[in-house]
């Protein structure tokens, strides 16, 4: 089972990251999760500490949200019975992302919502919480708890995902479509020397290949749950793959000259991506795929739209 993780920004969770820091809340903090619920007197008694303190420590971290109390009867009326509300408590110094400029159209799409697939196995899929149908059984793709899936993988075959097209939607034109996503070959274990050829199409229309180094497992998945054995994929490279006027780049290098044209995104509604590793590849070493709540990057698959301002799309 998966901890109970509360993640602080250290700036505006100052106060509940206070609360967490000071010595006598960690060490009550320490006592309730390891032993379970306690009174204020059994946890005085345990700590060795003066009722008042481990009260006024114990108010601070409830107020905090870091403790719960419940009412239990007891031999003499009532008692308040402390419980330690979090496993872990993660303090975060990232940045938070920039707004995205007002010409930028993005769609999260979940890692478990593809709408059509035909995979090889060894493949499989798993939520946060654990595995979903059955491993190496390509079948287990249809299970409708895939939409819960934050990790997939396969050796070769596709997975595709429909994206409505909101530029299409408003009527604006594009200078720039970009996919973003998490991604690694997949091998048996783990192996940071196994390439694998992995394709991705828009609208039918092949961009070209992106050769990924390896399948990685050195450390765990900074969001990769505990439950998820060591041995197995941690994690991926966060790769952007873009199409322009003047071609196709994976990071800022052209892989082909597949072009914004050549995908006819104003004929569309939606925007079909398919993630592929072709059987009949260089490098067949297979794919995994990783979203929300596993590997290094706690995101879903990511379309952004670079559309064209009003006075180009008059001009267009």
């Amino acid at each position: 089972m998966s901890p109970n993780l509360l993640l602080l920004d250290a700036e505006t969770d100052f106060e509940t990251f206070k609360a967490a820091a000071s010595r006598g809340g960690v060490r009550i903090l320490k006592l309730l999760h390891d032993h379970g619920g306690m009174n204020i007197n059994q946890i005085a008694e345990r700590l060795g500490q003066p009722q008042s303190s481990v009260s006024n420590n114990v108010q601070s971290l409830v107020k905090a949200g870091l403790i719960r109390t419940e009412t239990v009867s007891a031999r003499k009326g009532s008692q308040k019975v402390c419980h330690a509300v979090y496993d872990e408590i993660v303090v975060s110094f990232h940045k938070p992302a920039p707004r995205l400029p007002s010409d930028v159209i993005e769609v999260a799409m979940p890692l478990g919502l593809y709408t059509n697939a035909a995979v090889v196995g060894p493949c499989g899929i798993c939520s946060p919480t654990g595995i979903i149908g059955l491993l190496d059984v390509p079948a287990t793709f249809l299970d409708p708890e895939r939409m819960k899936a934050s990790l997939l993988w396969f050796t070769s075959g596709f997975v595709e995902y429909q994206f409505p097209n909101n530029a299409h939607l408003k009527g604006l034109g594009v200078d720039r479509i970009e996919f973003a996503l998490e991604v690694s070959s997949e091998v048996p274990g783990t192996h940071t020397d196994w390439p694998s050829d992995i394709c991705l199409s828009i609208n039918g229309v092949e961009l070209g290949v992106w050769t990924s180094p390896g399948d990685f497992g050195d450390r765990r998945g900074v969001y990769t749950p505990d439950w998820w054995k060591l041995a197995g994929s941690q994690y991926g490279l966060l790769k952007t793959w873009q199409v322009t006027t003047e071609g196709s780049f994976v990071d800022g290098r052209k892989i082909s000259d597949i072009g914004l044209a050549d995908l006819k995104l104003a004929e569309h509604r939606s925007i079909r991506l398919r993630i592929e590793v072709k059987a009949q590849a260089r490098h067949p070493g297979g794919i995994n795929v990783f979203g929300r709540g596993f590997g290094n990057y706690d995101q879903d698959l990511i379309l952004r739209l670079h559309t064209k301002s009003k006075v180009q799309n008059a001009i267009a």
